[in-house]
């Protein structure tokens, strides 16, 4: 059973910068594609970025591109979500989830392909 967890969330203000990571408990992250999903009360989760671990090839969400940055480390065998100029819109729990291999493109940003979730970690973008 993979597992993950997230870090490095927080309370920053707005036009600020921070980093998550997600630690996954697997021999290796070839096998993955690797997303990060947001979720506000009362609303579904949203994709906002996947990678594929493979071969480093990533897809990021139209509100997101610009701003945010997916990487990962195949040998610390983490995924990171680099988030600049953040926003008060931007504020959500945050998850990282790993689902099986494939090319990336828009359907890596869809909360049902991803079969193992982190526990969240909450960011707030407030002044």
């Amino acid at each position: 059973q993979l597992q993950l967890v997230e870090s490095g969330g927080g309370l920053v203000q707005p036009g600020g910068s921070l980093r998550l990571s997600c630690a996954a408990s697997t021999p290796t992250l070839d096998f993955y594609v690797l997303g990060w999903f947001r979720q506000v009360p009362g609303k579904e989760r949203e994709g906002v970025a996947c990678i594929r671990s493979s071969d480093g090839s990533s897809y990021h969400a139209d509100s997101v591109k610009g701003r945010f940055t997916i990487s990962r480390d195949k040998v610390e065998k983490s995924v990171y979500l680099q988030m600049d100029t953040l926003r008060p819109d931007d504020t959500a729990v945050y998850y990282c989830a790993a689902g099986r291999d494939s090319p990336v493109s828009s359907w890596c940003l869809s909360p049902r392909e991803y079969n193992y979730w982190g526990q969240g970690t909450q960011i707030t973008v407030s002044s």
